[in-house]
């Protein structure tokens, strides 16, 4: 069992080399970056690689319909991203055709040495993450229905006679009051997109009931502890009131291991 920290892409190069270094130091086992139109993830890893020696560096999640495997091999060459180090983080983004993740997986085994993990939300991209990948990255999702989806999972696995997957998530975290209004702004945010919104109507939640927050250390740990007892590695997705180094490294510390 490990605990990971994540934070945006978007966040300054300075902060997360900053973070990352911090996450080391504090015993966290994982470093992770999102990937948007705006702000590369594989980017945001190689400072987040050039400031530390050791911890896993995830990227959550290139998605497949804006960045072909192909092109995700050659910018982690230019990067230098140590693949040794590396779980390469894939979705379906916009296409939400499983075939697409399938077969995008498929062709990153064949240019890169690193695992696959997939970004899965429903039962089929779920069953074609066990048959394909090295593990799986949730996201916005309750402990119970980690649970149930990672089961999928690993039966797909052994049914095909591969080796176990790791069941990861980005479990959304913010010290409140002061990372309040973000976190309601992102949670509404996913609300909005289709497939988010069909996700949390199969779960009978909301994003914001998905998420850990609390005003103390004690109260983010109890909540990061029950996503711990169903996952391989639990990814700490910082949500603070700004992208300052104060304002994660205050998380950080708070959600430390």
């Amino acid at each position: 069992m490990g605990r990971g920290f994540g934070v945006a892409a978007a966040v300054s190069p300075e902060v997360i080399g900053e973070v990352a270094r911090e996450a080391e130091r504090l015993g966290y086992t994982s470093f992770w970056a999102n990937d948007t139109p705006g702000a590369d993830g594989l980017a945001a890893l190689a400072a987040a690689a050039s400031a530390t020696e050791r911890i896993k560096l995830g990227v959550g999640v290139i998605p497949l319909d804006r960045r072909p495997a192909e092109a995700i091999a050659r910018d982690l060459q230019a990067l230098g991203v140590p693949l040794d180090r590396l779980w390469l983080g894939v979705g379906s983004g916009g296409d939400r055709r499983v075939s697409k993740v399938r077969g995008g997986v498929e062709r990153l085994h064949e240019l890169v040495s690193s695992p696959v993990i997939v970004a899965a939300l429903g039962p089929r991209m779920s069953q074609a993450t066990g048959e394909v990948a090295e593990g799986v990255l949730f996201n916005w999702q309750t402990p119970e229905t980690a649970r149930s989806s990672g089961q999928i999972i690993l039966d797909a696995a052994e049914a095909a006679g591969r080796p176990r997957p790791l069941l990861m998530a980005y479990v959304r975290c913010a010290l409140l009051p002061q990372a309040d209004e973000r976190l309601e702004f992102e949670a509404g945010r996913y609300g909005q997109i289709p497939s988010y919104a069909d996700h949390f109507a199969r779960m009978g939640v909301s994003a914001r009931d998905t998420a850990v927050s609390g005003s103390d250390a004690a109260a983010l740990q109890t909540g990061i502890a029950a996503h711990e007892a169903v996952l391989d590695e639990t990814v700490v997705r910082a949500i603070t009131a700004d992208d300052s180094a104060a304002s994660i490294l205050e998380l950080l510390r708070a959600c430390a291991p």
